[in-house]
């Protein structure tokens, strides 16, 4: 069990924590929230081999992607799984004042993407369209999927590790192995906790995440 209330204990085993956390595909934190978490700290208790995390630096995953596709990315909005709340997936960290991208991979925590119009003045733009969850989810998957070998890293845990991540300028991914059987890999126990968030995504255009009509 948990030892207080804040702490999300998280495991391999369902006896010791929640199962299968992290692993519905890469995403933030919070997402669900108008503002989603700042940081989050994950303290691991015991490993088990196979169980990295996956981390990719939204600023320089942003930055690998040709002009065509940061453009096209640029008018999507992040629709969370209730569907009343639309985050952009492109906008400026709220700290470093640098590009970051809100979005979750994971099947029930998306809704769909609302689609800008092409007005030239950013500013202006409104919702004009919308797709499906999967069509802007498995682009980002794959695009991911290749980058964390080129730009971000596979995190093996050692006992003892306290890790706190900018959940706004990180997205991660829990490896399959974090779920791999305790008899044969070991125990895995993670404490994670989060910071609350403080301030609306905004893009550098000043826009910020809106409650839809619905």
């Amino acid at each position: 069990a948990s030892p207080h209330p804040d702490i999300f204990r998280v495991s391999n085993d369902e006896s010791e924590g929640c199962t299968n956390v992290g692993r519905t595909g890469w995403h933030i934190d919070g997402t669900f929230q108008a503002m989603p978490f700042k940081y989050q700290t994950m303290h691991f208790h015991a490993v088990c081999a196979g169980g990295e995390t996956w981390f990719v630096p939204l600023k320089e995953f942003y930055e690998l992607q040709d002009e065509e596709t940061r453009q096209r990315w640029d008018r999507y909005w992040f629709v969370a799984g209730d569907r009343e709340l639309a985050h952009p997936l492109v906008y400026q960290h709220p700290s470093r004042g640098d590009v970051s991208m809100m979005f979750h991979c994971g099947d029930h925590f998306c809704a769909g993407w609302d689609v800008d119009d092409e007005s030239p003045d950013t500013a202006r733009r409104q919702p004009a369209g919308q797709l499906r969850p999967r069509a802007v989810q498995q682009e980002l998957s794959e695009r991911l999927f290749d980058a964390v070998d080129k730009v971000g890293v596979k995190m093996q845990w050692e006992v003892g590790d306290f890790a706190i991540n900018d959940n706004l300028g990180n997205c991660h991914y829990a490896a399959p192995g974090t779920q791999n059987d305790r008899r044969q890999s070991g125990l895995r126990i993670l404490h994670r906790t989060t910071i609350a968030g403080e301030e609306l995504p905004t893009k550098a255009d000043g826009r910020k995440s809106y409650r839809r009509q619905i």
